[in-house]
């Protein structure tokens, strides 16, 4: 597909969570350069534009850390505000593929959907994902499905594309790892349409160290039932 040159250059923004990813950042920012680029610094201990001297991003800071989701959230709205079409979000410790990006903005820009989410467990995806991990992204499959009716191949990517309408109706309130299954949520209570793509999710030693424990996977699981009946 021939990307529109305003849009691509100043109507698609990249939003990237950060929280200690020094070892990382500024090669994952260098892939993406040919978009807006917005970084959240989530209360780092050494701020991450430390990292990224020199290069053109819009660097926001939280002095605490509040978590994936509130950065997520602070990304999306400034995001908004500054005009953009679409919104992607990308992780920022190496595990994501800025050559995947096409695959993820060519539905929307088609008008085919208002939602793209990547996934590794479709065929032509390739992830070296740990068996572990992929059977408590199947029992988070499930549980997804149990409360949206959406039954998806990879509920939790974090590697996802919104339009600007799908993006506005995002309020996170689940500031930690939650607020994926929120996500899904709130698309299919305003029936956006969704479309799954392959991608490629390659994790290193050091995006696995960032990765999340079991006990996380329960408290998440926790979160999401009390979201539900608390809503």
């Amino acid at each position: 597909m021939t990307f529109n040159h305003d849009l691509r250059n100043e109507r698609i923004y990249i939003i990237i969570p950060v929280f200690n990813e020094r070892q990382t950042i500024r090669q994952v920012v260098e892939s993406l350069l040919q978009y807006n680029i917005v970084i959240v610094d989530d209360g780092s201990t050494y701020p991450a534009r430390e990292s990224l001297d020199g290069l053109p991003v819009f660097y926001l800071r939280h002095e605490v850390n509040l978590g994936q989701g509130a950065a997520l959230q602070t990304g999306i709205e400034f995001a908004l505000q500054n005009d953009a079409e679409i919104l992607i979000t990308f992780d920022g410790d190496g595990q994501h593929r800025a050559a995947d990006l096409g695959k993820l903005i060519e539905p929307l820009v088609s008008g085919e959907a208002d939602v793209v989410l990547g996934s590794r467990f479709l065929p032509a995806a390739a992830t070296n994902i740990s068996f572990i991990k992929k059977q408590a992204i199947r029992f988070a499959r499930m549980i997804n499905y149990l409360f949206t009716g959406l039954w998806l191949s990879d509920a939790h990517n974090g590697l996802r594309a919104f339009d600007r309408k799908a993006a506005s109706v995002l309020d996170l309130k689940e500031n930690r790892m939650a607020h994926a299954s929120e996500i899904l949520f709130k698309l299919q209570q305003y029936k956006f349409r969704i479309k799954e793509v392959p991608v490629s999710i390659l994790y290193s030693e050091y995006s696995r160290s960032k990765g999340q424990s079991v006990f996380s996977g329960i408290k998440i699981f926790f979160d999401i039932v009390l979201n539900r009946i608390f809503e």
